[in-house]
């Protein structure tokens, strides 16, 4: 992704234009010597590195492994591996051990408070299991992974201390008949849910070319004083609540490429998309998000044997409260 503006069509703002000169960058610009040298100078330096997984037990081992052949032993930028198994079903947890990795049930994490279904809930339960002072979000689902991404996401953050949360920006190939379409920026939620949100509401960032990426690094002391939606409206949450908590600067992306992984249909792209509105609109509102779910229905139709059949699904949306709330945590930390 250029260090520059993009000048075709209409031009971003100047603030957006500013920010996409100052805070991207490529994964050239972090080697891995200058790296190591700013994390052991910082004060902020240790590395949890932190793997959601529901059912990837194709995938895990070889993130996993790869990371720490890496990032471990190779060369000591990552501390831990973490793996939170959020009610698998086939060998994810064993497979995940078997690489190398610690690996957690989230019902073992802060046991005290019932688990809540989706990807926030783990994220969220993964501050209270881990204890690096930067934190690295990695979907257990990619294909042809490169550990680079996690050392190109934790470049700002180990060499500019008023950076606070780094995206990946990324391409994402979508699996066509036979062949890979080549997708130039987000997948088909980003393109017709969250970037027209960012854009209408927050348009300060519009500038980030993958809002709704699960490969991103935080602070944190960032990501303990933020609500966390359960399910999959985190990512987008985590990005409007860190703009308004501490600004566009505290943001940066870095370009690592492109990304593969398993792409669902769209009925269920559908319901993943009524909850990132559900997210957004509660911070329209300026909700109190963690003390009352947002409720609402999404009917969707599917023809069966030549007939259109409907079902309805809850699209609730439950935010846990910031983790430094939370007694054990305070405990822990």
């Amino acid at each position: 992704m250029p260090n520059e503006a993009p000048t075709a069509g209409l031009a971003p703002s100047a603030e957006v234009a500013a920010w996409l000169n100052r805070r991207s960058s490529r994964l050239a610009d972090w080697p891995m010597a200058a790296l190591l040298a700013a994390k052991a100078a910082g004060p902020s330096g240790s590395v949890s590195v932190v793997l959601p997984a529901l059912n990837e037990q194709r995938t895990v081992g070889a993130i996993v492994a790869a990371i720490r052949a890496e990032l471990v032993h190779a060369a000591p930028l990552v501390d831990e591996i973490v793996v939170i198994d959020s009610g698998s079903t086939d060998r994810t947890a064993e497979v995940a051990a078997a690489a190398g990795a610690r690996v957690l049930r989230r019902e073992e994490i802060l046991p005290r408070i019932p688990v809540e279904p989706g990807k926030g809930e783990v994220l969220w339960r993964s501050l209270l299991a881990t204890s690096g002072d930067l934190v690295c979000f990695v979907d257990a689902d990619l294909r042809r992974f490169d550990p680079a991404l996690i050392r190109g996401i934790l470049g700002p953050l180990l060499t500019d201390p008023t950076v606070h949360l780094v995206k990946a920006a990324y391409d994402r190939p979508l699996a066509g008949a036979g062949a890979a379409v080549p997708a130039a920026n987000g997948g088909r939620v980003t393109e017709l849910v969250a970037r027209p949100l960012l854009n209408l509401h927050w348009p300060q960032l519009a500038g980030i070319v993958q809002p709704l990426a699960g490969e991103y690094a935080a602070r944190r002391t960032l990501l303990e004083r933020l609500p966390f939606p359960c399910g999959y409206g985190v990512e987008f949450s985590l990005l409007v609540d860190t703009l308004q908590t501490a600004g566009l600067d505290a943001l940066a992306q870095v370009d690592v490429g492109s990304r593969y992984h398993r792409h669902q249909d769209d009925q269920a792209l559908g319901r993943m998309a009524g909850e990132i509105w559900q997210a957004a609109l509660l911070r329209l509102r300026g909700a109190a998000t963690h003390t009352e779910p947002a409720r609402s229905q999404l009917t969707q139709f599917q023809r069966e044997d030549g007939v259109l059949r409907s079902s309805t699904h809850d699209i609730t949306v439950i935010e846990r409260p910031p983790m430094c709330s939370i007694p054990e945590y305070r405990l822990h930390r």
